[in-house]
């Protein structure tokens, strides 16, 4: 059995989460920008997602090619199958699950980045063809930096009388 990471409040990175610890507080901050996400959050999380994708793609497309029409492309001569109804289910699954985990993606990596100490601004990389992407899987993959405290939520003083 492994052992557990210790719990850490949601507004604090977790750091040493296991898949479990890191998929729940995934779907806990949906759509928290702020704060940080430890590299074991953000990794666990993106497996997560993957995974997910494949489980609903691969049999779709297997699902679908079985019950397409096979054909010919007329610019190529190459035989082709075009997917079937089998398909129609799949698609919308998956589209519906992407979909549903764009805004907590981006923000897990907005919160990653500010783990190893950069703005969130940086996920703008992204649009970026080709090397944003690449450059934004450089910085996801960094360490954790102590100045990465700056986009924690401040900590309200104590309420006088109290």
């Amino acid at each position: 059995m492994a052992s557990l990471a210790p719990s850490a409040p949601l507004d604090k990175p977790l750091y040493g989460a296991t898949f479990a610890q890191a998929v729940k507080r995934f779907l806990a901050k949906y759509a928290t920008f702020s704060g940080r996400a430890s590299r074991s959050e953000y990794w666990w999380s993106v497996l997560f997602v993957v995974a997910a994708m494949i489980v609903i793609w691969v049999p779709g497309t297997v699902i679908g090619l079985a019950t397409g029409t096979p054909g010919v492309n007329p610019s190529t001569g190459r035989s082709t199958v075009d997917p079937g109804p089998g398909f129609i289910p799949f698609a919308i699954l998956g589209t519906l699950f992407y979909l549903a985990i764009i805004v907590p993606s981006i923000a897990i990596t907005i919160r990653r980045l500010h783990d190893a100490g950069f703005s969130g601004l940086l996920y703008l990389l992204v649009l970026i063809p080709s090397v944003g992407g690449l450059a934004l899987l450089v910085f996801t993959l960094l360490e954790s930096k102590p100045d990465g405290a700056r986009f924690d939520a401040p900590v309200a003083p104590p309420v006088a009388g109290s």
